[in-house]
C-alpha cells in the first residue's frame, strides 16, 4: 500500500519525497474582454429596442390612430395633431365619436400608447448611457427621453379626459393640447440626443489591450 505524505515524512524526515499538488489552471484568467463583451451586449439590447420602438411608432401613429379616423368621420385623433387642438375641435371630435369609438381610443392609449413611450425611453436611456462618458452631459441628455415618457403618458390620460366630457373646460383642453405638442417636441429632441450620443461614442478612443 502506498504511504501517505505524512508517513513518508515520519520515516525519511526531510529527505522524504512528497508529491507536489497543483491547483488546475483557471479557465479564461484574463478579464481583458469583459468591457468589450458588456458593450456588445448593450449594443444588442439597443438595436432590439430601436427596432421595437420603430414598430410601435408605426403601429400606433401610422396604423391604429389612422384607422380610428373611420370612427370619427375622418377627423384625426388628438395624438396625431403635432400643432395641438382647441376646444372647438374637441367638440367636433366628441360629437363624431360614439362611446365605443372613444373606448377604442382609450384602449389604444393603454396598450400601444403606453408601450411605445416606455420602450423608446428605456432604449434611449441605454443608448445614451453606453455612449456618453461625461456624467453631466449624460444626465442632460437623459432628461429628454425621461420627460418624453412622462409627458406622453400624461397626455394620453388628458386626451381621454377631454373626450369623455361633452363640454370640457377650456383649461383642460389647453393642458391636453400642450402635452400633445410637448410630447412631439420631446420625441424629436430625444432623437437628436440619441444621434449626439452615437457620435460621441464613435469619437471616444478605444481601450487598447
Amino acid at each position: 500500500m502506498a504511504k501517505t505524505p505524512a508517513q513518508r515524512i515520519k520515516k525519511h524526515g526531510s529527505k522524504a519525497a512528497v508529491p507536489q499538488h497543483h491547483l488546475p489552471p483557471a479557465v479564461n484568467p484574463t478579464t481583458a474582454r469583459t468591457p468589450e463583451k458588456a458593450q456588445s451586449n448593450s449594443n444588442l439590447i439597443v438595436i432590439a429596442g430601436v427596432v421595437a420602438s420603430l414598430f410601435l411608432f408605426w403601429y400606433l401613429h401610422l396604423l391604429t390612430l389612422d384607422q380610428l379616423r373611420q370612427l370619427s368621420t375622418g377627423l384625426a385623433m388628438p395624438d396625431s395633431l403635432i400643432g395641438g387642438f382647441d376646444p372647438a375641435y374637441i367638440g367636433q371630435l366628441h360629437a363624431a365619436m360614439d362611446e365605443d369609438a372613444r373606448g377604442q381610443l382609450n384602449y389604444v392609449h393603454k396598450t400601444a400608447g403606453t408601450l411605445f413611450p416606455l420602450i423608446f425611453g428605456f432604449t434611449w436611456l441605454l443608448l445614451i448611457g453606453t455612449n456618453v462618458a461625461r456624467k453631466a452631459l449624460r444626465w442632460a441628455l437623459w432628461a429628454l427621453p425621461l420627460l418624453f415618457v412622462v409627458v406622453r403618458l400624461w397626455g394620453n390620460a388628458a386626451i381621454d379626459g377631454v373626450l369623455a366630457t361633452e363640454a370640457p373646460a377650456p383649461g383642460q383642453v389647453a393642458l391636453a393640447s400642450s402635452l400633445t405638442v410637448a410630447g412631439w417636441v420631446l420625441l424629436v429632441l430625444s432623437l437628436v440626443a440619441g444621434a449626439v450620443a452615437v457620435i460621441l461614442g464613435a469619437r471616444r478612443p478605444k481601450a487598447t489591450s
